[in-house]
């Protein structure tokens, strides 16, 4: 815990035991460990109260009106950072590959869209200052080959891996650039017209950082994707697209105070 500046650093471990300290639940043995380190940084008190410096985190965390997460697939694997936004606070998550623990830190609503845009490194594309617009068409069967060949191979010039997979050149040559690839997507619980169906909104997007080829849109298959929607028949269509049209589908996936339920009025 970085007191001066109201930084944590949890795992997934740390944030469970917080949340059964909260309710007075048992901690299971798994979570042992990870309530004797919090006790260790002080982050939990010897009569096992939560410190007091932790009630903006851990209140928004019980209580979240709106959830971001953000998933970035890239050469050192898979890490997965966030927001989480309650009544009265707001704080983003970071995490490092390899890491277990991620970064807890503050935020205002005005700084809320920058945050999200730095978690996937949101950058100006000087190779092209104007949006092209191309679209490449496949299927994510191909895309799963493309990758695959991509990986197992060394130097293969793209149009030999096209050729290989019966994939467009166009597509290989992208991918051949392939920074890494981002799925950012935000919940929350709806107003009254939306809970009925179902009680959960969410908006997603998902977004491949190419390098020198710029960034692409995936428009298809369309993000919020569920279990079982898609196979390797299902189209593939990505689109290039500019930093300044990302950073306001970013903005757009946040949902303004009319789309968000109210919460319950105590009696």
């Amino acid at each position: 815990m970085d007191a001066a500046r109201r930084r944590l650093r949890l795992s997934d471990a740390h944030v469970s035991v917080l949340g059964l300290l909260v309710e007075e639940g048992q901690l299971p043995d798994e979570l042992t460990r990870a309530h004797d380190e919090l006790r260790e940084a002080g982050i939990v008190e010897a009569d096992g109260k939560i410190s007091a410096d932790l009630y903006p985190l851990v209140s928004t965390l019980m209580e979240p009106r709106v959830i971001v997460r953000v998933e970035t697939t890239g050469p050192q694997g898979v890490t997965r950072s966030g927001a989480v936004v309650g009544d009265d606070f707001i704080f983003t998550h970071e995490s490092w590959p390899g890491e277990a623990e991620s970064e807890y830190v503050p935020a205002e609503p005005e700084t809320l869209v920058w945050a999200m845009s730095r978690m996937v490194d949101l950058h100006r594309d000087f190779m092209a200052e104007v949006d092209s617009g191309e679209v490449i068409v496949s299927t994510m069967g191909v895309l799963d080959q493309v990758l695959e060949r991509m990986e197992n191979s060394e130097f293969e010039e793209p149009k030999v891996v096209a050729e290989a997979t019966g994939g467009p050149s166009r597509l290989a040559e992208v991918l051949a650039q392939l920074n890494c690839m981002w799925r950012m997507t935000v919940v929350w619980k709806g107003a009254e017209e939306e809970r009925r169906e179902g009680g959960l909104s969410v908006s997603a997007l998902a977004v491949w950082d190419c390098g020198l080829e710029g960034y692409w849109l995936r428009e298809m298959p369309a993000e919020p994707i569920l279990d079982g929607q898609v196979d390797s028949d299902s189209e593939l269509r990505i689109r290039r697209t500019s930093a300044k049209e990302l950073w306001q589908l970013i903005t757009d996936l946040l949902p303004d105070g009319s789309q968000i339920a109210a919460q319950p009025q105590s009696v």
